[in-house]
């Protein structure tokens, strides 16, 4: 995992587990600095962990970096448990700090025995094949040399060299998930084998193996069914998910990325067939069943925004939509524009300033070629336009509320140019930033 000419960024507590990591790389001749982070949680105990990381650093000749971090303000601001929040912090940290030094890696001291843990905390909480693989050796730039090794391993090398550490008391108390297995769950398993973590451990490193093959076949899976997929919107085919496998698992493969939960997912795999029209949100995504298609869009927060149009000139709506109004004299070369993003209307029928914005409930208006209203809403079912595009849509109206356009859809049919129109009100949509 490490290259010998590489430069490491040491996560340095003071703990066992993180001076054992510090010494075998310095021994081992690698080019190292070590980080230390300061949470503020454990009092006068932080400071001393803090203290206990310098002196080492300076008695060894090795550079430590060190940050101090308002750990509770932050869980607070962000909504998140304070063991979330200090990850979110030192990992973050982290990779500013690999970048600004140009490091190759970032080593943390996770061992066996917390891959171990980790593994029965995924069972617990309910997982995946991907959750019993414990903790894997490398995640990007972050890399555990020591996952090979036991805790009782390090205990041993230490006490060996006689160099002392500092422990965290809250580690010592069975007050959270983590500590409840480490100080109650394992010791009682391995009263029935005292080899319980090494063999779970190699379980898991079998299990690590299966889930590559396992991971490849949904990718594949995945293929099959998606119909189109970029930052902006993922199309699943619906007949193409059934004739998978499992589609629930293939399902499950595609949006877990998108902020869905377990539970969500296997809502919509039990909906898919039965419920068009059906929407389930993340906190990031929005996911629709629409006919034959699962369609995942981000969640859009511009719905609600409109445009007052005062004048004849070019408009900036939005960084992908741009509109030019133009008056045009309606003589023996005038011609009406074709084009979907194009539309001309009737000036003198047009009152203004004119306002653009997105689809009301209720929104009435006259098709094109029709004499009497109809919602403009049952106007895009009859076009098959899903929710999600419906919710996206433009209308431009008049000083009197009266929609003029339907965006790219059909112009309103009581603005229509005639034989007796003079000048006509151009509108041209130029879409893209």
């Amino acid at each position: 995992m490490l290259k010998e000419d590489g430069k490491y960024l040491v996560a340095l507590s003071g703990g066992a587990d993180s001076v054992t990591l510090l010494l075998v790389l310095e021994n081992l001749g690698y080019h190292i600095d070590a980080v230390h982070c300061n949470f503020h949680l454990r009092g006068a105990e932080s400071d001393r962990d803090e203290l206990f990381c310098k002196v080492l650093c300076e008695r060894r000749g090795i550079t430590l970096h060190t940050a101090h971090f308002d750990t509770i303000a932050y869980s607070q601001l962000h909504k998140m448990s304070i063991e979330m929040a200090a990850r979110d912090l030192r990992y973050n940290y982290f990779e500013h700090l690999r970048h600004d030094i140009q490091a190759d890696a970032i080593c943390v001291a996770h061992h066996r025995d917390d891959s171990v843990e980790t593994l029965f905390i995924n069972l617990i909480r309910g997982t995946g094949l991907n959750g019993l693989v414990g903790i894997s050796p490398r995640n990007g730039f972050i890399i555990r040399p020591l996952l090979c090794v036991s805790r009782n391993d390090i205990i041993d090398y230490l006490s060996s060299i006689k160099q002392n550490y500092v422990t965290d008391s809250t580690n010592l108390v069975d007050d959270v998930t983590r500590n409840k297995i480490r100080l109650d769950i394992i010791p009682k398993l391995a009263e029935i084998n005292p080899s319980v973590c090494l063999n779970i451990s190699k379980t898991a490193d079998r299990l690590r193996d299966a889930a590559k093959i396992f991971n490849h076949a949904l990718d594949e899976s995945a293929k099959r069914v998606i119909q189109y997929q970029d930052e902006k919107q993922c199309v699943i085919s619906i007949p193409n998910l059934k004739k998978e496998i499992s589609p629930e698992y293939t399902l499950f493969h595609i949006i877990r990325d998108y902020g869905f939960s377990s539970a969500q997912i296997s809502q919509i795999a039990e909906h898919i067939e039965v419920e068009s029209g059906r929407e389930w949100n993340s906190k990031t995504h929005n996911l629709l069943i629409d006919r034959n298609t699962i369609l995942i869009e981000p969640v859009d927060n511009d719905n609600h925004r409109s445009m007052r149009i005062p004048e004849c000139g070019t408009y900036v709506f939005s960084e992908e939509e741009k509109f030019k109004f133009k008056l045009i004299p309606i003589d023996a070369s005038f011609q009406v524009s074709k084009e979907l993003n194009v539309v001309s209307l009737d000036a003198d029928k047009i009152h203004f300033p004119l306002l653009i914005r997105h689809l009301n409930d209720g929104d009435r208006f006259v098709p094109f070629g029709m004499k009497g209203s109809k919602l403009v809403s049952d106007f895009l079912t009859d076009r098959k336009i899903s929710l999600f595009d419906k919710r996206r849509q433009l209308v431009i109206t008049d000083a009197n509320g009266d929609i003029m356009w339907l965006v790219s859809q059909r112009p309103d049919n009581r603005f229509r140019i005639t034989p007796k129109s003079r000048m006509a009100l151009n509108i041209l949509l130029e879409s893209g930033k």
